[in-house]
């Protein structure tokens, strides 16, 4: 009797049912609308609809309906791609250095950068010192530079001992010239800026004011300034000065070149 009627229609799992693949509608992709077969290429969304655009031109929109299309000859439901995240921008350091996730700072090497000043080493390392840290280079503030070749002397440069100094003022003609002048170690390089003091490194457009104040010969720079700008006194005009430097772009170029070379000098493979 079985044979009779042929295979058991109730045989086998009778719920299931074709599953139809979804397919993203990129940009470019031909497909066929199963019902008026116009066939084209993905070049846009419109209020929930796909476009398509034919060999000739012709665009039309279709609704995102279920099974509504074919692809290579199959059903398929197209589907609005979903947005692809931007891709994450590199992250810079305050030089403009490429920063480098998860690095450890070194141990200090022997090699070091010598600064006039404390105010002159709080700017380099507002700066610099992501990448003077990976590197394993400590700056060192001194008490000026007139007894720089002593200094120099105590020191003890050598191959695997550089030292980089940066001066204020290095101009031709200058006091500072001279001294620099006195130091001869090809394990030592010197440079320097030309403004009168770091202060006048920082970019005035940074503070918010259109140049730095003419400070007359024989008065301190930084008290005339702070004259001419209506600060009490000089440590808090170096607090707003400080502040107001978030990156290189915040400095005037011979310190960048400056201080760029000395970097590049003491972190020269043995």
């Amino acid at each position: 009797m079985g044979r009779m009627y042929g295979d058991d229609v109730l045989a086998g799992n009778w719920r299931r049912r074709r599953v139809v693949p979804e397919v993203d509608a990129e940009p470019d992709l031909v497909v066929e609308d199963a019902d008026s077969g116009f066939c084209g290429a993905v070049v846009g969304f419109e209020a929930g609809a796909v476009v398509l655009e034919d060999r000739h031109g012709r665009r039309r929109n279709f609704p995102l309906l279920p099974a509504a299309f074919l692809l290579d000859g199959q059903v398929v439901t197209l589907r609005r791609p979903q947005p692809r995240a931007a891709p994450a921008a590199r992250q810079r350091t305050a030089s403009g250095s490429v920063a480098v996730a998860g690095v450890r700072a070194q141990v200090a090497k022997a090699s070091r950068i010598w600064v006039e000043g404390i105010h002159d080493a709080a700017l380099v390392e507002r700066i610099w010192g992501d990448d003077l840290r990976i590197e394993g280079v400590v700056v060192e503030p001194l008490d000026g530079i007139d007894a720089l070749a002593e200094h120099v002397r105590d020191f003890g440069p050598g191959p695997q001992r550089r030292l980089g100094v940066l001066v204020d003022h290095l101009v031709p003609g200058s006091k500072e010239s001279r001294i620099v002048a006195a130091v001869t170690s090809p394990h030592v390089l010197v440079t320097g800026h030309p403004y009168v003091d770091v202060w006048q490194a920082v970019k005035p457009g940074a503070l918010g004011i259109g140049a730095w104040p003419v400070v007359p010969p024989g008065r301190p720079w930084k008290e005339g300034v702070c004259a001419a700008l209506g600060v009490a006194e000089p440590a808090a005009m170096w607090r707003r000065i400080l502040s107001r430097v978030d990156s290189f772009q915040d400095v005037e170029t011979p310190l960048i070149n400056a201080v760029e070379r000395l970097i590049d000098f003491v972190t020269v493979p043995d």
